[in-house]
């Protein structure tokens, strides 16, 4: 053809990344282009996206770093002469990670280059639907053709702008991940990720308060359901999310909960001083923090694409892309996957499944969609809590609740108890339909390695799991996966769900 490549991928994270590297296997010429516009601190990284840079893989080993501080408190417990007090230093931790994050950047580039991806670090917008133009750094202009372009430019934290000093002052997660020195005081404003964030700031020393304005994890443990009409509707699993938020209460993260920040300022200290307004009691406070983190939800980055141009359709709310089951933008030719398409959960597999399978549809005569249903997903807070399915709130909204059985329990995971720590809120929670064969619709699971829990229940539920299949599965003695086997108390029935014995 006219076109110089057969597929050009805009943005070069999970899934832009896997879909150039499936379509490069079919013998294609694939060319990738990314950029990494600085945050409005100046932090920059390099390929790999979100996930990989500022994202699930910082975020998990600072949560691992935190959960080894708690581990060094239990420890005392089982005999270990640890001499108090045990400290914390940021900067090893923060160098461990960021040069962990730089090798996979250096690994992407190396992928790329083995599969023969062409790949062009700049910014690039639309002039036609098969022409996409960008400068380098140094400003020259480079025009790239393709007769496929897909979309993959996920999104950038917002910040609050309309509140005075927000961008000045602030910091997101662009940022924190980055940080050559500890953020000190912090105050996190909330999302999932901020109490992420928070639980292993916490963890690792820090004087952490959360802000809230309203019901934490509005984002996260909302369980996806794919309705008739193949649009996604999330609710939010309350119950779980003030588990989470309990469990970090009790472990010295301060929540200051319907609170609504109105602006930030400089003092002659350099610290920063945070002013809010009460809802509850309706006053107005202040205090002083080292640093302020925006986690305020997420802006699909579609700025300078230049998509009105072409006609690439979004939705005028959200600014994310709409697509189809297929991923197909409303622009023959022009897809789009990950965290920029509308109604998609913003995860980082369902992204590279979804780039991989467009590029076998594309290029392999594969017809085979994406399936979008009973995704499975872990919060990795303190306690973790992971999921997958519908939620309570989700099932009885799609089936009635004289349709829906929810077991549940109270466990304590056995590490806890030489330990003396409180399990008060290691809960499990499993929603299933009530007719005979009970299929199981959705499963909730606070703990230690929720993820890890999670994942292999997840195979059941995708191939139809039922309730008494699950009573049959043998449970593996002493673990806390086995108490999903051992569930037999409903909701209903308003009987005690705290589990005794081993």
């Amino acid at each position: 053809g006219k076109n110089e490549y057969d597929l050009l991928v805009i943005g070069g994270g999970s899934g832009g990344l896997a879909c150039a590297k499936e379509a490069a296997q079919f013998g294609r010429k694939v060319a990738v282009l990314d950029y990494v516009e600085p945050s409005p601190r100046g932090t920059t990284w390099g390929l790999g996206g979100t996930c990989v840079n500022v994202g699930c893989i910082p975020k998990k080993l600072m949560h691992q770093a935190a959960l080894l501080g708690s581990a060094l408190k239990d420890a005392q417990h089982y005999g270990w002469n640890i001499s108090q007090p045990v400290h914390h230093t940021w900067s090893v931790m923060a160098q461990g990670v960021q040069n962990y994050v730089k090798s996979l950047n250096w690994g992407h580039r190396v992928q790329l280059q083995d599969k023969k991806v062409k790949y062009f670090n700049i910014k690039g917008s639309f002039s036609d639907p098969h022409t996409v133009r960008g400068l380098t750094k140094a400003g020259k202009e480079t025009i790239v053709t393709a007769d496929n372009i897909v979309i993959a430019t996920g999104g950038r934290p917002k910040y609050p702008t309309h509140i005075a000093g927000a961008l000045e002052y602030g910091i997101t997660s662009d940022d924190l991940f980055w940080l050559k020195e500890s953020p000190g005081k912090t105050i996190p404003f909330l999302t999932d990720v901020s109490l992420e964030c928070a639980g292993f700031l916490t963890g690792i020393g820090l004087d952490t308060t959360v802000m809230m304005r309203s019901i934490p994890l509005r984002g996260f443990d909302q369980a996806s359901h794919i309705s008739k009409n193949k649009q996604i509707c999330f609710t939010t699993q309350q119950q779980m999310a003030s588990l989470v938020t309990e469990h970090m209460e009790s472990y010295g993260t301060k929540f200051l909960k319907r609170c609504f920040p109105t602006k930030v300022e400089k003092l002659k200290s350099n610290r920063l001083q945070v002013t809010w307004k009460n809802a509850d009691l309706n006053t107005e406070e202040t205090d002083s923090f080292d640093t302020v983190m925006w986690a305020v939800g997420r802006v699909p980055d579609t700025k300078t694409l230049n998509l009105e141009t072409v006609g690439v359709k979004t939705n005028s709310e959200t600014g994310k892309i709409i697509v189809d089951a297929g991923e197909a933008t409303s622009v023959p030719h022009i897809y789009a996957v990950g965290d920029i398409t509308e109604g998609r959960p913003e995860l980082t597999p369902t992204a590279i499944a979804a780039g991989k399978l467009l590029a076998q549809r594309l290029f392999g005569q594969s017809s085979e969609l994406m399936d979008y249903d009973n995704v499975p997903t872990t919060v990795f807070t303190p306690l973790e809590y992971g999921c997958v399915g519908l939620s309570e709130e989700a099932a009885v909204q799609c089936h009635g609740s004289d349709n829906i059985e929810v077991y549940h329990a109270y466990y304590k995971p056995l590490e806890f108890t030489v330990a003396e720590r409180d399990a008060t809120q290691c809960y499990v929670k499993m929603v299933c339909l009530r007719e005979r064969e009970q299929r199981i619709l959705g499963l909730h699971f606070i703990g230690p390695n929720a993820g890890e829990v999670i994942q292999g229940f997840a195979l059941g539920i995708k191939c139809g799991a039922t309730y008494p299949q699950l009573m049959k599965t043998v449970g593996i003695h002493p673990t806390c996966a086995e108490e999903v086997t051992k569930l037999h108390i409903t909701k209903r029935s308003g009987l005690d769900a705290t589990v005794t014995g081993c």
